[in-house]
């Protein structure tokens, strides 16, 4: 089975995924940004895939790295270089018989690149309704992990508790005479 790894084109899916809008249009970009990791890191954890997250040195100058941050690979790129132009590159280098690329991204032109490449591709949208559907799904599986092995700690049977039961309502009827 082929390695999944997704990367998405970080500043693309801050203008397109409602929250992050939000925080990008009150200048929170940072919050937007760790918001947009935070949420991915969610999806490839529950997903098992690697996902790496490429945004545009423009909105941060100087600050040209590679890190990683919630078990994602985040790459700040150079100045000279877009976030389009490295995700091509590198979707074009990681894309092989063993490494399945998707990449995020609702920009066409850079769409019909990736596929040139025999990379996949996902909208900004597309990711969006997928993630959240994956939320839902770790919530549902919270909620069973909740009550797995649940007991009561109780040293009672339910026999012996029905027996105190019964008692109690007896002891309960003779103090009421």
């Amino acid at each position: 089975m082929k390695k999944q790894l997704l990367i998405v084109d970080g500043y693309n899916m801050i203008g397109a995924w409602p929250e992050l809008v939000l925080l990008k249009k009150q200048d929170k970009m940072e919050d937007a940004r760790d918001a947009l990791l935070n949420r991915l890191s969610n999806y490839a954890k529950f997903e098992g895939i690697e996902i790496i997250v490429v945004f545009d040195a423009q909105f941060v100058p100087g600050i040209t790295t590679r890190f990683t941050k919630y078990l994602l690979e985040v790459v700040f790129t150079e100045e000279g270089e877009t976030a389009d132009s490295y995700i091509e590159r590198v979707a074009g280098e990681l894309n092989n018989r063993l490494t399945q690329v998707t990449v995020a991204t609702s920009d066409l032109a850079e769409q019909w690149v990736i596929f040139s490449q025999g990379a996949l591709r996902t909208s900004a949208r597309e990711l969006y309704k997928t993630i959240e559907k994956t939320e839902k799904q770790i919530a549902g599986h919270q909620e069973d992990l909740k009550f797995t092995d649940f007991r009561r700690n109780s040293p009672w049977s339910p026999q012996q508790l029905t027996e105190l039961s019964e008692k109690l309502q007896e002891l309960s009827d003779k103090k009421k005479r």
